[in-house]
């Protein structure tokens, strides 16, 4: 058994939250405790009741990341690696693991001095995509800061071959790629499918970069054939008001149902209302993404439709564990849920391989055993006191 001690720094991230990258610090957890490890988390953000079966898990506050203009902020979290260090000291843990986080280095290099073995999880190029998406400040710093953190570690964890080649670049040593997985014990055998209505899903976060205006072109698409068929969208985020105007523009708010944001341990219910569930990423030259999605679609036995971007195809196999068609033709995707709305015994071919395809090889409690275990045989050959 080793004390592991999880930093998860970033303010966006409630460790008990239900957002996708909550779920993923959750799965983690999950499966670590359950390999006999003990677990303490360091994050500002611990608000809310844990799980039942992770109330094990101890857990030490940070302070409250700083608030205020973009640069101030940026400060604050660049000061804020102090309070981590501080903390790993109080804990002389014999492995760290963070998730990565912009302006956080602090965890890796209180590791490598201290001779520990350290796990440095990085799920996206940060800096870049704040700068696309939000406000970077301090880019030079917050550059300067994943440099640090990633030379430091002893096993930079990426979910993807392009974050991977992103964590090369900014100095890591020894990199794996892991990408998204699933906890085989939220997903049982799923019902048999429903065949009335057809219902198109959708579950994540509503984000610019998830391709929801294909999504919603390809359903009114679908329902020239199929009149009946249902969307339902199981999540919120920045783009919902958008989702709605367009859904009443293409005439279809009365066939459309956005649950909300609901907690991790309803997903699954959700998504067995579902007869499809979509990917519909548009077309990008940086497709770094491992979809959390698509994954926990396949494990609850959903056929899946996935745009051909990234990587996406070698997760979903045409028509043996899913549909993939072309980025940007809502027409393509149009054909394929209708494909999927017309047979019945196709879908439940695609769910079930799809399920056994997830199920064999994307779980949680693998990812935890490799990264770990590639972390510990690594770590004579990085660690320096």
């Amino acid at each position: 058994m080793m004390r592991i001690a999880y930093v998860t720094t970033d303010p966006g991230i409630p460790v008990w939250g239900a957002k996708g990258a909550s779920v993923h610090v959750q799965e983690m957890l999950r499966a670590v405790t359950a390999a006999g490890h003990s677990v303490t988390v360091l994050s500002p953000r611990l608000e809310g009741t844990p799980p039942a079966d992770l109330a094990q898990v101890a857990m030490l506050a940070l302070p409250p990341a700083p608030k205020g203009a973009p640069e101030a902020r940026a400060k604050g979290l660049l000061a804020a690696n102090a309070d981590v260090c501080a903390a790993l000291d109080t804990l002389s843990p014999d492995i760290v693991y963070e998730r990565h986080a912009l302006y956080a280095h602090g965890a890796t290099e209180w590791a490598r001095a201290q001779g520990v073995p350290s796990v440095l999880e990085v799920n996206a190029p940060l800096a870049a995509e704040a700068a696309a998406h939000r406000t970077l400040a301090l880019a030079a710093e917050a550059d300067s800061s994943a440099q640090r953190a990633m030379s430091a570690a002893t096993l930079v964890s990426a979910v993807s071959e392009p974050v991977a080649d992103h964590a090369r670049q900014m100095g890591a040593q020894y990199v794996t790629v892991e990408p998204n997985a699933v906890d085989p014990a939220r997903f049982p055998a799923p019902a048999p499918l429903a065949a009335d209505p057809f219902t198109v899903g959708f579950l994540g976060s509503l984000k610019p970069w998830h391709g929801m205006p294909l999504l919603i072109d390809a359903f009114a698409l679908l329902r020239a054939s199929v009149p009946d068929a249902r969307l339902l969208i199981v999540g919120d985020g920045p783009e919902r008001a958008d989702i709605e105007r367009r859904l009443a523009a293409a005439g279809c708010a009365d066939a459309a149902e956005i649950t909300g944001l609901v907690p991790a341990a309803e997903v699954p219910a959700h998504l067995a209302r579902m007869d499809a569930g979509c990917a519909p990423y548009g077309e990008s030259e940086a497709f770094y993404f491992s979809p959390l999605k698509v994954y926990e679609y396949m494990a609850a036995g959903v056929p899946v439709v996935v745009t051909r971007v990234g990587h996406l195809p070698g997760i979903v196999s045409e028509g043996l564990t899913g549909l993939v068609g072309p980025a940007g033709d809502p027409q393509a995707l149009a054909d394929r849920l209708a494909q999927l709305a017309a047979d019945a015994k196709l879908r439940r071919t695609l769910g079930a391989d799809g399920r056994d395809a997830v199920l064999g090889t994307r779980t949680w409690a693998g990812v935890a055993a490799r990264v770990l275990g590639r972390a510990m045989a690594a770590a004579p050959d990085r660690v320096v006191a």
